[in-house]
């Protein structure tokens, strides 16, 4: 059983060093944004190749249910264990941690809020309408979703898809978060199983979101919602962590306060 333990620990170690250097290095850092717009963008061409009888061809699929609809919720559950942990274990500061969390909380607060303007910028550009063999038509007298699904019609106006946007925006942000893992090995902070267990949890959920998005992407009906939402995450994430975040007035930019600069001299750490 120990030695069972100790292997597990050590493929665990092996595992979280590779994804590390894989979230942290350069190309990620710097094109990983590109990648999830070439995914949304370029997948519906491979419609040709789908399964219709898939299981993600179904909107009520149990990944759809349990993760997409709730990937604000898991994003700052795992992200929020990682950040911690990573943050109060080298500097000991909860303050400091306080603030990183913060940032979690600012992205949840986003990814929660923006779906509703998407829904109320339906509301204001859609009709009530009844679908017929023939055509539609129109109920001008029912000027309100509510009123217009009580009545059993059909309430249409510009649909911005809320999952590619969740999907997005939560993606680029744990790439974010879980970049700073690579700096802290490097520094030879402590990185004890749980730690790096917690580290694979959250790689393994942004693996999914990829793959969720390629399955979104491919199974939707509508190119330009899909679209639209994964550009609104995008950004979203351009204006937080590429922007506002490296301003004084903001929670600070992942590792911020973490690795203090080496210097020369009779302090080897400022």
């Amino acid at each position: 059983m120990a030695a069972f333990s100790g292997y597990l620990c050590a493929l665990i170690g092996v595992c979280s060093d590779l994804c590390a250097r894989l979230l942290g290095s350069v190309c990620v850092r710097r094109g990983y944004h590109l990648w999830l717009a070439a995914l949304v963008s370029l997948t519906p061409l491979l419609q040709g190749l789908s399964n219709p009888q898939s299981i993600f061809s179904n909107s009520n699929n149990f990944f759809n249910v349990k993760f997409v609809h709730c990937s604000c919720g898991w994003t700052f559950l795992l992200l929020s264990g990682f950040v911690l942990l990573v943050t109060l274990v080298p500097t000991g500061r909860p303050f400091l941690s306080l603030l990183h969390l913060t940032r979690l909380g600012i992205g949840t607060a986003l990814c929660q809020g923006v779906p509703y303007l998407f829904q109320l910028l339906e509301d204001l550009t859609g009709s009530c309408q009844q679908p017929l063999p023939p055509g539609t038509l129109l109920h001008h007298r029912l000027e309100d979703r509510y009123s217009c699904q009580i009545e059993g019609y059909q309430w249409q106006g510009y649909h911005i898809s809320p999952k590619t946007f969740s999907l997005t925006l939560c993606s680029l942000s744990m790439a974010e978060e879980l970049a700073v893992f690579v700096r802290y090995l490097r520094r030879g902070y402590t990185a004890d199983t749980s730690l790096r267990l917690v580290f694979l949890l959250n790689a393994s959920l942004l693996g999914l979101y990829n793959l969720l998005l390629i399955c979104i992407a491919l199974y939707a009906p509508s190119y330009t919602q899909n679209v639209v939402g994964a550009a609104t995450g995008t950004f979203c994430w351009y204006v937080t962590y590429r922007g506002w975040y490296r301003t004084y007035y903001s929670p600070g930019p992942p590792g911020y306060g973490m690795f203090p600069r080496k210097v020369i001299g009779p302090h080897k750490l400022e």
